[in-house]
C-alpha cells in the first residue's frame, strides 16, 4: 500500500494542493539539467514521501542523498542541497563544500531552502566562504496533506521556539501557509483566536492580506468558512494524558512519523527477525479508517468479530457448493485479510502495553489530577516514580500536568521535587527543567487554581462514558473530554461570546474578526449545528471549519474532531491545520535539551 495518502474524499481539494507542490520540486529538478545528486535534510525527507514518490525525482536524474556531517560520496557534477533554514544545517553544507574543494574537486552546488531563504543562514555561508560557489533558491512548500483532513506545517521545534527562545518566526510560516489556502479555496470570512501565537497570526494573516489580497470576487463562496486558531499552551492537559483511540495509543507507544510506523518485523508476522518494516497508516486503509478514531477497548471486540464472521464463511466455504456470485463475494472478503492480519498483528503487540499494571496505575492518576480532589495522593504517586528512576519523561508529563491543573506547584514541594529530579536523573537535566519552567508547564504556585471552574462550566469529566457506542467526545479519554475541542465546539457553535469568561480564565488573549467583503457566507455570530443555504457551497457539500493547533495536535484530539464532524446535523465539515501530531511524550522531549 502506498505510503502517500489517497485524498480524493478529503473535503477541499488536497490533493491539487499536493500535485502543485510535486509540480514545483518537478521544476526545480528540470531547470538543472543532466545528473544530479539530490542531497535532503532527513527531516524533509518523511515529509517529502508524503508528497512525491521516490522514483518520479531519479526520473528526473536525481540520486537521493540524505544529508549528515559525512561527506558526499557521488561522482554527479551537481549537487542539489534540499534543507531547511537552520544554522547547524548550514555547517554541513559548508564542509560538505571545503572538503570537495580541498580534494580538487570541481562542482556546481544549489541550496534549496525550504520554505524560504534567511539571512542568518546565507550569513553563516558567507562567514564560511562558500556563498560565493552556490546558487540559492527557494522550495516554498509550507503546508503537507497527511491525509484527507489533516494539514501539517511540520514545525516540529515551534514551541520550545516560541515560548523558551522568543523566536516568533514559526508563526508567519503558519500564516502564510493559511494565506497560501486562501489562495486556492478563497479568503476565509471568520477568524476566531484564543492564545498568545494564536491572536499574531490572525494579525499576520490580516496583514497579508492586505500586502496579497486575495480576490473575494473570483469565488462566489469561500470554501473554508471559518478559522479556529488555538494555541497548545491553552491546553496542556490534554496531550499529557494518555491517548486511548487506536491512533493515539499506536502514537504513544509506536512512534507514528509521517503516516507510518517502523516494527520489527517479527510483530507482524513476518519470518526475518531484526529487520525493520515500514507500516503505513492512513485512510487508504479502510479497516484503519473504520477504526483508528475508537476507544482501543473497541478496536479488540471488532477485530475478534470480523476474524469470526471470515473464520465462518471459511467454514460455509468448504462444507457447501456455492454460487459463482457468492464465490465472488468470499474473494472480496478475502481481499481485506492482508489489512486484518496487519491490525490484529498491530492491537495484539498494542495490548502488551495496554495491560501492564503500570500503564493502568498512570491512567488512574491521570484521572485523578484531572479530578483535582486528591492533591497528596498525586504528589505522592509523583516521588514514587523519581525514587524508582522511571523514565524522566513519564515524570516530567504527570508533573506537568499536576502544575497545569493545579496553578503551580506549592514553593516547598516545587524545590524539593525539582531537587529529587537533578538527584535522580543528573544534573545534565537542569538544562530541561529550565526550559519547562520557562514555558510556564512546571511553575511555582501564585495564586489559586481556575481548574475545578473550567472543569465544570466546559463539562471535561463525563461519568459513565459509553466508549461503545459514544455520544460525547469523553470516550476519546475515557471519561476526560479534551479542553481544547470542547472550545472547538462552542467556537464552531455560537463563537466566543457565550464562554467569554471561561476564556479569560485560560492562558492567552482571544479574538474574534469578521473579515471583509463576505456578503454570501454564514452570519458571524451564529455557526449553528443545523445547516442552513449558506452553508452549503455551491455542489451540496458542507462548507468547512479549518482548526489549527499552534504547537501541535494529538491523534486523540483529531479523533475528538472527526466525532464531532460525523454528528447528525452537524453543518461544517472539520479539517485540521497543525504545526506537528503530537503526543505527550514528543511535546516534552521537544523542552528536553539533547545531551552529548
Amino acid at each position: 500500500m502506498a505510503q502517500i495518502p489517497n485524498l480524493d474524499n478529503a473535503p477541499l481539494n488536497l490533493r491539487a494542493l499536493r500535485e502543485h507542490s510535486q509540480k514545483e520540486l518537478i521544476n526545480i529538478l528540470k531547470n538543472i539539467r543532466g545528473r544530479k545528486c539530490l542531497v535532503v535534510d532527513p527531516k524533509l525527507g518523511g515529509s517529502l514521501s508524503l508528497i512525491i514518490q521516490t522514483s518520479i525525482l531519479k526520473e528526473h536524474g536525481a540520486e537521493l542523498r540524505h544529508l549528515s556531517s559525512d561527506p558526499i560520496q557521488t561522482d554527479c557534477n551537481k549537487v542539489v542541497y534540499l534543507v531547511r533554514a537552520q544554522m547547524d544545517l548550514m555547517r554541513f553544507i559548508c564542509s560538505h563544500i571545503q572538503n570537495d574543494t580541498s580534494k580538487g574537486l570541481q562542482r556546481e552546488y544549489f541550496v534549496y531552502f525550504v520554505p524560504r531563504r534567511t539571512v542568518v543562514c546565507e550569513k553563516v555561508l558567507e562567514e564560511e566562504k562558500v556563498h560565493h560557489l552556490l546558487t540559492i533558491g527557494e522550495y516554498p512548500l509550507y503546508v503537507i496533506p497527511l491525509d484527507e483532513d489533516i494539514l501539517s506545517f511540520e514545525l516540529d521545534r515551534s514551541n520550545k521556539e516560541y515560548l523558551v527562545d522568543g523566536d516568533s518566526s514559526s508563526l508567519w510560516h503558519i500564516a502564510k501557509a493559511i494565506h497560501k489556502l486562501e489562495f486556492s479555496f478563497g479568503a476565509i470570512p471568520n477568524v476566531r483566536a484564543k492564545g498568545k501565537a494564536s491572536v499574531r497570526v490572525a494579525d499576520i494573516l490580516n496583514h497579508l492580506q492586505t500586502e496579497e489580497p486575495v480576490n473575494s470576487n473570483d469565488m462566489a463562496v469561500p470554501e473554508i468558512n471559518t478559522l479556529i486558531l488555538l494555541d497548545r499552551e491553552v491546553d496542556m492537559v490534554t496531550p499529557m494524558c494518555s491517548q486511548l483511540t487506536y491512533e493515539g495509543l499506536v502514537d504513544e507507544f509506536l512512534q507514528v512519523n509521517n503516516g507510518a510506523v517502523e516494527l520489527d518485523s517479527s510483530i507482524m508476522g513476518a519470518q526475518q527477525d531484526g529487520k525493520k518494516i515500514k507500516v503505513p497508516l492512513n485512510s487508504s486503509d479502510k479497516l484503519y479508517k473504520e477504526t483508528r478514531d475508537l476507544n482501543f477497548e473497541v478496536v479488540v471486540q471488532i477485530l475478534r468479530q470480523k476474524a469470526m464472521s471470515m473464520k465462518e464463511d471459511y467454514a460455509e466455504m468448504s462444507t457447501t457448493t456455492q454460487s459463482v456470485s457468492e464465490l465472488k463475494d468470499f474473494v472480496k472478503k478475502l481481499n481485506s485479510l492482508p489489512e486484518m492480519t496487519r491490525h490484529i498483528n498491530l492491537a495484539q503487540h498494542l495490548s502488551t502495553f495496554t495491560s501492564k499494571p503500570s500503564f493502568l496505575g498512570q491512567l488512574d492518576m491521570e484521572h485523578t489530577i484531572i479530578e483535582a480532589e486528591s492533591y497528596d495522593i498525586c504528589f505522592e504517586y509523583i516521588e514514587e516514580l523519581i525514587h524508582k528512576q522511571e523514565p524522566l519523561v513519564k515524570v516530567l508529563r504527570l508533573l506537568i500536568l499536576l502544575s497545569v491543573t493545579n496553578s503551580g506547584l506549592p514553593k516547598k514541594q516545587f524545590d524539593y521535587l525539582r531537587r529529587e529530579i537533578l538527584h535522580s536523573y543528573g544534573f545534565e537535566h537542569m538544562g530541561t527543567l529550565n526550559n519547562i519552567e520557562k514555558a510556564g508547564l512546571i511553575k511555582k504556585q501564585e495564586s489559586r487554581s481556575n481548574w475545578l471552574t473550567i472543569k465544570r462550566a466546559l463539562q471535561l469529566v463525563v461519568d459513565d462514558t459509553n466508549t461503545v457506542n459514544p455520544t460525547d467526545i469523553a470516550y476519546v479519554f475515557s471519561g476526560y473530554a479534551p479542553l481544547s475541542i470542547r472550545l472547538v465546539q462552542q467556537a464552531v457553535r455560537s463563537g466566543w461570546r457565550p464562554v467569554e469568561e471561561i476564556l479569560k480564565l485560560l492562558p492567552g488573549p482571544h479574538s474574534e474578526t469578521k473579515r471583509g467583503g463576505f456578503l454570501s457566507s454564514s452570519s458571524y455570530d451564529s455557526l449553528q449545528g443545523a445547516s442552513t443555504s449558506n452553508d452549503k457551497v455551491t455542489d451540496g457539500r458542507r462548507t468547512v471549519v479549518l482548526v489549527v493547533f499552534i504547537g501541535g495536535v494529538t491523534f486523540a484530539e483529531i479523533s475528538a474532531l472527526r466525532f464531532l464532524s460525523g454528528q447528525e446535523g452537524m453543518a461544517y465539515e472539520l479539517i485540521v491545520g497543525t504545526t506537528k501530531i503530537v503526543s505527550g511524550n514528543s511535546l516534552t522531549e521537544s523542552f528536553m535539551e539533547k545531551l552529548g
